[in-house]
């Protein structure tokens, strides 16, 4: 088995800190670097998962103000499922994406176990190219509306972050673009996908943890992860919202995948 260095630990944590805002999928990129360190498809889609711990301390942070009022909307008011409030909005999307999430997860392992290495690097470029296509499509959509978010919102934008499990699927992506296409304005669509990020990015990690546990990495390595993922997330997430607005991440997608997509063949 690879034992990874601290320094390894540290680099891969960074890369997660940075990429996680970025709607060029941290998880596959990760995925494909794990491969190339040495690591199993399934060991390093778990890893990659377990990662998204890091990031979701950050957000955590980053989103307190919204997160407390979102709990104090709990405790104050009665909601049905009928309401439009954002607590029901969260809390319907999150189950959503929970189920939808694990019966990916369930699936994808048992289909990067069956693959090589290379043929699951050519799979994740593949959707890293088709997300760059979805990412094209949503940024025509504009709207200046600001409205509530309903139920059928949370069900679609659920389904949406569940299918983001998959190395290669952007998760910001595919929220922002759902919730654009269902008439949200941009701003409103990053609040929503980045605090719906946090319960997703736990339950992944935990998810990936629990598959390989800590032995998939060195203790040391994976808190060096942790942490940097942590650090380095919360530092750079202002930062990184405000280049998504202004750089067409599709084109970036379209590179990455199609760069992946060929990486992948050479191997073969």
């Amino acid at each position: 088995m690879i034992e990874e260095s601290v320094l390894t630990g540290i680099i891969l944590g960074a890369i997660q800190g940075i990429l996680e805002w970025l709607p060029v999928s941290s998880e596959g990129n990760i995925t494909v670097i794990l491969t190339a360190l040495g690591r199993s498809p399934a060991t390093a889609v778990s890893l990659a998962l377990f990662l998204h711990l890091g990031t979701a301390v950050s957000a955590s942070v980053y989103y307190r103000r919204e997160l407390w009022a979102v709990f104090g909307d709990v405790w104050k008011t009665r909601t049905t499922l009928k309401s439009t409030t954002p607590v029901v909005f969260y809390l319907i999307a999150t189950v959503t994406s929970g189920v939808v999430g694990i019966a990916a997860y369930a699936s994808l392992v048992e289909f990067v176990t069956a693959l090589r290495g290379s043929a699951i690097v050519i799979c994740i470029g593949v959707l890293l190219i088709a997300m760059g296509v979805f990412q094209a499509v949503t940024s025509t959509v504009s709207s200046d509306e600001t409205r509530e978010p309903t139920v059928g919102d949370a069900v679609l934008v659920g389904i949406a972050q569940g299918v983001a499990i998959l190395p290669g699927v952007t998760r910001s992506g595919m929220t922002t673009g759902t919730l654009l296409l269902r008439g949200h304005d941009g701003p409103a669509a990053f609040r929503y996908s980045f605090i719906l990020s946090i319960p997703a990015a736990l339950g992944g990690g935990l998810l990936g943890g629990l598959e390989t546990g800590i032995s998939g990495f060195a203790f040391s390595a994976a808190l060096a992860a942790f942490v940097t993922a942590a650090l380095v997330g919360l530092v750079s997430i202002e930062f990184l919202i405000r280049i998504v607005e202004r750089v067409a991440f599709s084109v970036v997608c379209l590179l990455l995948g199609t760069a992946t997509v060929l990486g992948g063949v050479v191997v073969l």
